[in-house]
């Protein structure tokens, strides 16, 4: 039987690294989506040590960047005839607002237009996979943003990294939502989750105080390993074999917030993600 491939974005460190360790012992072809190869050359050898099939792809990609997201994508449509997988895992925080080279605010672009685009660009490779999956990382700091205003997603009034942060992670699962409904006919199924609150990086050089908070809180926080168990399970699992349009935690459903449930804010999201990453041009040029 043909090897399932697997893309992940942000397979380098945290538990991105540690579902690329997992999937590729279970077999699965894995393609790393970085955008710090250096770091990112050791964890792909660390890989392709445990593989099963001994496939282990690195490619360079920069999510903020609109093009070398449409870079990346060209380059996994030149070389594989299939994607069973894609994981959209990586994402960032920051404390200070920034805006990429298109102008849009860096959280909000990287997060969650990223994966938007490369998603959609690779959505023919989905289509020949087996029983294809897509998976996007949100979390529980969705609940975080009490007042969605999509007007502001990418160029905020008044900034605030928790709120930005917060907002990208609705944002994910609108779209793991709205993916779900414009891919129910294609048996390609799209699922987010909330890994649970894990022991990384995030937030540690932040002076405000839920930065603050958080370094307190952190000695509490779950292992990657832990952190990576249910994108594992939505990845591999045949329990979930044809399960779509769900918020996981723990291996489990779980209700997200009502905007996240919202079917006007995901089409409208939706929308405003299509003309901010110029979709239709790029699906035909792509």
């Amino acid at each position: 039987m043909q090897s399932r491939t697997c893309l992940i974005t942000g397979a380098n460190s945290g538990i991105g690294r540690i579902t690329a360790l997992e999937l590729a012992k279970k077999g699965f072809n894995i393609i790393m989506l970085c955008r710090n190869l250096e770091k990112a050359r050791p964890v792909r050898q660390e890989i392709k040590s445990v593989s099963k099939t001994g496939y282990v792809d690195l490619l360079w990609c920069d999510l903020a960047s609109q093009s070398s997201v449409i870079q990346a994508a060209r380059e996994v449509i030149d070389r594989f005839d299939r994607l069973d997988v894609l994981i959209n895992n990586a994402g960032l925080y920051i404390e200070k607002e920034q805006y990429t080279p298109e102008g849009i605010e860096l959280t909000f672009a990287t997060n969650h237009l990223g994966p938007f685009l490369l998603t959609n660009l690779l959505i023919d490779l989905l289509r020949k996979g087996t029983n294809s999956r897509v998976i996007t990382v949100s979390s529980e700091a969705h609940r975080w943003d009490r007042g969605f205003k999509i007007d502001e997603l990418a160029k905020p009034q008044h900034y605030e990294g928790m709120k930005a942060y917060g907002a990208s992670k609705l944002c994910n699962i609108l779209f793991a939502n709205e993916l779900a409904e414009r891919l129910a006919d294609d048996g390609i199924t799209s699922n987010s989750l909330h890994p649970g609150v894990v022991k990384t990086n995030f937030a540690q050089n932040y002076s405000n105080l839920k930065g603050l908070l958080f370094n307190l809180a952190r000695p509490f926080f779950i292992s990657p390993e832990e952190g990576a168990r249910t994108g594992i399970y939505l990845a591999s699992s045949p329990e979930v074999d044809k399960v779509t349009g769900l918020y996981f935690a723990k291996n489990r459903p779980k209700p997200p917030s009502d905007a996240a449930q919202s079917r006007f804010n995901a089409t409208k999201l939706w929308t405003l993600s299509e003309q901010l990453t110029h979709l239709k041009k790029h699906q035909v040029t792509v």
